[in-house]
């Protein structure tokens, strides 16, 4: 399909040092451009006081940081490699500068200086959540939960005028442009989600992406980060699409490998162990008695609101929850916690073993802790349990299609699937708990249905893009084609999904069931 005649698309790609989007983002300028739409950018050219590439890694005297935020070296060197990157295209490039007035830096300060500070993380401006994403922006630079570090409200400040500085760009961008639809990465943070949520407002199409699990592949959303839109789409997407043996064959196989990470560029357990004696003699745990186990998740990560969490945050749920077992001495609790607490691309500074050290300086002793660092596979530990408890993880998937009930207490992407348990208060919640342990395995029509949106999950809604090579160093791939014309229309599957998407509005569903299948995971 061809766009429409001028059809304005928006490379919203803000930070130009989030090397995973320059690249990404301008093969879809090009793609789109031979499609026949007018594509523009827009970068960030060291006007935004705090931003989605600063953290404390990068920045690390917060004092400085929270009076004068990036380092002009750091805006330069995120700033001038994508601007002449883009240019080189032949693409019309926008910087903030070009739009931003004296006015607009004024108002943001004025507001940033004046709002008590109990009040940011819920202002909204004209229905623009810019105290949301500041308090994520925030918290990501921290790798924190929660702001308690001696300059973090200054910091949170100058988030909120980064914010409040970004709609304003986009917004005037916006009215001088008229752009028929944006690409961005994430659609969270500053100035990601401030920008989403300000085209959003004025009608724009959003398609938000985000590096996927599996090699060469990528998540693409409309109308918001996927995040959100992974949990309310509708079963009918994938529950209706035809099922056939090989299929079947092909998704088992796969989360198979899932335990090594052999077919993922996205993956936490490194060396895992997988022998059950290693589980018992590490954790203490008596086999002979049944075990619940309980995933978290990384405390500081996408910390967006969710109307259906039973808890207010995740370590609300998990000393709620060693409460409930202190209860039950019969039942063990085993907790798992995420390896990639010291392994993700920003380690956590606020870790999950310490603030349950705080309330519980001995632990019941029908509760069991297995440390992020910990070689035990987080699958083999899960088999042993008789049912899993998850707040917001990825790996309810995996689990109910191997047969493991599972109670989801967040905004894990199971929930709504007719798959999971879920907890939409707290009182359900202590309901669940409080029947546990479960008779038996899921029932085998649950396992079907499981793998069912295993396989839409991990093989429909993560769009291939075959061409990619994968390299060591950041971001972990590099564009391998030859000649612009490998862009073209029909020579891709995968990057006609995404740009149909982009410019027909159309789902960025990938009908992997028309591949031709085997027990292979690719």
């Amino acid at each position: 399909m061809r766009a429409p005649a001028r059809k304005k698309i928006l490379i919203a790609t803000g930070g130009g040092g989030y090397l995973a989007a320059t690249r990404i983002e301008s093969l879809l300028a090009v793609a789109l451009t031979q499609r026949g739409a007018e594509c523009h950018v827009l970068l960030c050219d060291g006007m935004l006081p705090a931003c989605l590439q600063c953290n404390i890694d990068w920045e690390r005297d917060e004092r400085r940081y929270a009076k004068h935020g990036p380092t002009r070296a750091h805006c330069d060197a995120c700033f001038r490699p994508a601007f002449n990157m883009y240019s080189s295209l032949g693409l019309r490039v926008h910087r903030y500068s070009d739009v931003l007035s004296k006015e607009d830096f004024e108002s943001a300060e004025a507001l940033s200086s004046s709002i008590p500070a109990a009040e940011i993380s819920s202002y909204c401006d004209n229905g623009i959540p810019l105290g949301e994403q500041a308090m994520a922006g925030a918290l990501r630079y921290y790798a924190r939960a929660e702001l308690q570090d001696p300059y973090s409200e200054g910091v949170l400040r100058r988030y909120l005028r980064g914010a409040k500085l970004a709609a304003a760009a986009t917004a005037r961008l916006q009215e001088r442009e008229g752009f028929d639809a944006a690409v961005l990465h994430h659609g969270i943070y500053v100035p990601q989600g401030v920008t989403a949520a300000v085209l959003k407002q004025r009608n724009v199409a959003i398609t938000t992406w985000h590096v996927a699990y599996r090699k060469k592949t990528f998540i693409f959303s409309h109308g918001d980060t996927y995040h959100h839109t992974l949990m309310d789409e509708p079963v009918e997407t994938w529950l209706n699409t035809p099922w056939t043996p090989g299929m079947e064959r092909r998704i088992v196989a796969y989360l198979n490998s899932r335990w090594h990470g052999t077919d993922d560029w996205i993956h936490f357990h490194r060396n895992a162990v997988f022998e059950s004696e290693a589980f018992a003699k590490e954790t203490g745990v008596d086999l002979s008695k049944p075990s619940i186990g309980m995933l978290t998740n990384v405390m500081w990560d996408a910390q967006l609101h969710y109307p259906a969490n039973a808890f207010h945050n995740m370590l609300e749920w998990a000393l709620h929850t060693i409460r409930q077992f202190e209860k039950r001495p019969n039942l063990q609790l085993v907790i798992r916690v995420h390896p990639a607490e010291i392994t993700g691309t920003i380690p956590s500074r606020q870790r999950i073993t310490d603030e349950i050290a705080k309330a519980f300086p001995s632990l019941p002793p029908n509760v069991f802790i297995v440390p992020p660092e910990s070689k035990l596979s987080t699958y083999a530990l899960m088999q042993h349990c008789n049912g899993v408890i998850i707040y917001g993880t990825k790996t309810g998937v995996e689990l109910t299609s191997m047969g493991i009930p599972v109670i989801v207490a967040g905004e894990a992407w199971i929930r709504n699937k007719g798959l999971s348990f879920d907890a939409k208060s707290v009182e359900q919640y202590d309901r669940m708990l409080d029947e546990l342990p479960f008779p038996a395995r899921l029932p085998k029509e649950t396992v079907q249905r499981a793998r069912r949106y295993a396989y839409h999950f991990f093989f429909r809604r993560m769009i291939p893009l075959e061409f990619l090579g994968t390299v060591k160093q950041e971001p972990g791939f590099e564009i391998g084609i030859s000649s612009l014309e490998e862009l073209l229309p029909g020579k891709s599957r995968g990057l006609d999904v995404i740009c149909d998407g982009v410019l027909f509005g159309s789902e960025y569903v990938y009908p992997a069931e028309l591949e031709p299948h085997d027990a292979s995971c690719q």
